[in-house]
């Protein structure tokens, strides 16, 4: 029988070698009051045995999908795929490694229909990469225009949900020398939208020592050829923007470990 569609959140998930956590991060998807979901997993060409895990639970659990990409794109690629699979009113973001709290859809939901909102996010907590949690969280300010996050990092991708059918067809662009995720609420921004902000912790991020907040040279050049290659502003704007951007990165990471 298919799913009604109404209400459904289709959960974009891209795995690559996450047999150590991708089991945690299932659980705390079917751990969600909020029942009526989807969670498309596409799989950029695991070598480990993520696979067999992501199987296992399809055969206990028809909610969850698995889709197994022939060449490795890249983590966009991946969540394009699972956006252009979606059926979901609403499209989520998790990565294989992070978790939800169980309340996490219902309450933004909520808070979604409340403020007739297209696009809202969450405050969320780090935890480190062997999952013990941190006394870090990061706040969830109560909007976020184009302009105030083209100089800021406020939205954490993990609490991301976005209303597909106000929104309609949305993508990521595939630069792998670009924040793809940071560079799609742009261009969702861009468009007059605002996105709100919960101020609740419903989600919990894994900070691996390899992973790009690590790195943080490379995420400055990631953030700065968003601006000069998705957003096309000239270097003297991208300038600027990368400024106020890095300052609030600077008193954002200052605080984790």
């Amino acid at each position: 029988m298919k799913t009604n569609s109404t209400n459904l959140v289709s959960i974009v998930t891209p795995t690559y070698n996450a047999s150590k956590y991708i089991l945690d991060t299932i659980r705390s998807v079917q751990a969600q009051t909020h029942a009526n979901w989807e969670m498309i997993i596409v799989d950029d060409c695991s070598k480990d045995g993520t696979k067999d895990i992501i199987r296992q639970n399809m055969k206990e659990d028809p909610r969850i999908k698995l889709i197994e990409l022939v060449e490795n794109g890249g983590p966009a690629h991946a969540r394009n795929t699972a956006i252009n699979a979606s059926e979901g009113e609403y499209v989520a973001f998790l990565d294989s490694d992070d978790l939800w709290h169980p309340t996490k859809l219902e309450r933004q939901l909520d808070f979604m229909k409340k403020h007739n909102s297209s696009f809202s996010f969450t405050a969320y907590r780090i935890m480190k990469e062997d999952g013990e949690r941190t006394d870090v969280v990061f706040p969830a300010p109560s909007c976020v225009t184009y302009r105030t996050l083209l100089m800021n990092t406020a939205i954490g991708t993990l609490t991301v949900v976005l209303n597909k059918r106000k929104l309609g067809h949305f993508q990521m662009q595939l630069f792998r020398d670009c924040s793809e995720d940071y560079g799609l609420w742009l261009s969702i921004l861009n468009k007059g939208v605002t996105a709100h902000g919960l101020n609740e912790e419903l989600a919990v991020y894994r900070k691996c020592e390899k992973s790009l907040s690590s790195n943080k040279f490379k995420s400055a050049q990631k953030t700065w050829n968003t601006y000069r290659k998705i957003e096309k502003k000239n270097v003297i704007a991208s300038f600027w923007y990368l400024m106020n951007y890095s300052f609030h990165a600077v008193r954002k990471h200052s605080k984790t470990i």
